[in-house]
C-alpha cells in the first residue's frame, strides 16, 4: 500500500499541473459563456414563491425587497414580528403580490417544519429557500467562560439551515427550485475572534456542497460567501475586535442585488464584494504568509456577545 501512495504522490502533482494548464482556460470560457447566457435569459421571478429566514433585518430584509421588485411572492421568517411587519409592508409596496409573515426560531426543528408547511399551505408551492438566519459570538476562544454558550451559534447557523432544508426538499423537487445559502468568507478567510462562527459556516457550506451533488439536477444550490457587509452584525465593536477597521463595508442593499442577479443566472457560487475573490487566491496560494498577517493584527481582546439581527 505504501508503494501505491508513493506512486500517487508523484503522479498526482504532475497530472494536476497539466490539468491546470489545459482545463482552467476551458473552464474560464465556460464560465463566461454561462454568465452571458444567464444574463441574457435570466430566470423570471414573477409569481415565484420565495421563503427567506432572518428576513427582518440585514441581508434578509434587502433580499425581500429585491425579490419583491421582481414580483415574487414571499414568506418572511423571523423572531421579531414587529420588525418583520415593516419589511412585509415595504415588500408589498415594491411589487410583491402576496407576502406572509411567520414568527419562528430556526434553531427549533418544530419551527422549521412549521414555517415550511405554512408556506406551502398558503401558496401551494415553494420555489426557493433562502437560508439567511445567523448569529455570532466574538472573542478569543480561550476566554469563553462556557462552551455551552456557543452551541446556539451552531444551532442557528448550521442546524437551522439544515433542518429548514430537510423539510423544504420535497417541495423544491416538485418545483425544480433552488436553495440559496448565505454563508461567509469566514469559511476560508478565518478571521480571529469569531472561531465558532467561522466553524459553523464551514460546516454549513460543506453540507450544502455535498447536498448539491445529491439533489442535482432537480434542485439548484447557490452558495453566497459575503465579506464585510454593512448590517447590524458589523458593529463598531465587532470591526474593532476583529481588526477590520481598514476593510470597506459593502451595503446590504448592493449585496442583495448581486445575490438575486446571481440566482437568476443560475450560478452556483457568489462572493461579494468581488475583490474578495482575489483574497481567496491569496489564502490558498500564500497560506503561511496570510496566517502570519492575521496573527500579527490579532489583538488580545475580550469576549462580547454580538447582536443577531439576521436570526430574528
Amino acid at each position: 500500500m505504501d508503494s501505491i501512495h508513493i506512486f500517487l504522490n508523484i503522479v498526482f502533482p504532475i497530472v494536476s499541473f497539466f490539468l491546470f494548464i489545459y482545463v482552467l482556460p476551458v473552464l474560464a470560457v465556460y464560465r463566461v459563456l454561462r454568465y452571458c447566457i444567464g444574463s441574457v435569459f435570466p430566470e423570471n421571478l414573477a409569481g415565484k414563491v420565495v421563503l427567506i429566514t432572518g428576513a427582518s433585518a440585514g441581508i434578509g430584509e434587502q433580499l425581500a425587497y429585491e425579490y419583491a421588485k421582481h414580483g415574487a411572492r414571499l414568506a418572511l421568517v423571523a423572531r421579531r414580528v414587529e420588525l418583520l411587519s415593516v419589511v412585509a409592508g415595504r415588500a408589498k409596496e415594491l411589487g410583491s403580490p402576496e407576502v406572509i409573515m411567520i414568527k419562528a426560531d430556526v434553531s427549533k426543528i418544530d419551527d422549521c417544519k412549521r414555517f415550511v408547511e405554512e408556506t406551502v399551505r398558503t401558496f401551494g408551492v415553494l420555489d426557493c429557500l433562502i437560508n439567511n438566519a445567523a448569529v455570532g459570538v466574538i472573542g478569543l476562544f480561550e476566554d469563553q467562560e462556557s462552551i455551552t454558550d456557543l452551541t446556539s451559534v451552531m444551532d442557528v447557523n448550521f442546524w437551522g439551515s439544515v433542518n429548514a432544508t430537510h423539510f423544504a426538499l420535497p417541495h423544491l423537487r416538485k418545483s425544480k427550485g433552488r436553495i440559496v445559502v448565505i454563508s461567509s468568507c469566514g469559511v476560508w478567510f478565518n478571521t480571529p475572534q469569531i472561531s465558532v462562527y467561522n466553524a459553523s459556516k464551514a460546516a454549513q457550506q460543506s453540507f450544502f456542497e455535498t447536498l448539491r451533488i445529491e439533489v442535482a439536477p432537480d434542485i439548484g444550490v447557490t452558495i453566497v460567501t459575503p465579506g464585510l457587509i454593512d448590517t447590524h452584525l458589523a458593529t463598531d465593536k465587532f470591526i474593532s475586535k476583529a481588526n477590520l477597521e481598514t476593510t470597506p463595508l459593502l451595503s446590504a442593499e448592493e449585496c442583495a442585488k448581486s445575490i438575486v442577479n446571481s440566482v437568476r443566472r443560475g450560478e452556483e457560487y457568489l462572493t461579494e464584494p468581488q475583490w474578495m475573490r482575489s483574497v481567496f487566491l491569496w489564502v490558498v496560494m500564500l497560506r503561511e504568509f496570510m496566517s502570519m498577517v492575521r496573527r500579527f493584527f490579532n489583538a488580545d481582546k475580550g469576549k462580547t456577545r454580538l447582536p443577531d439581527p439576521k436570526h430574528d
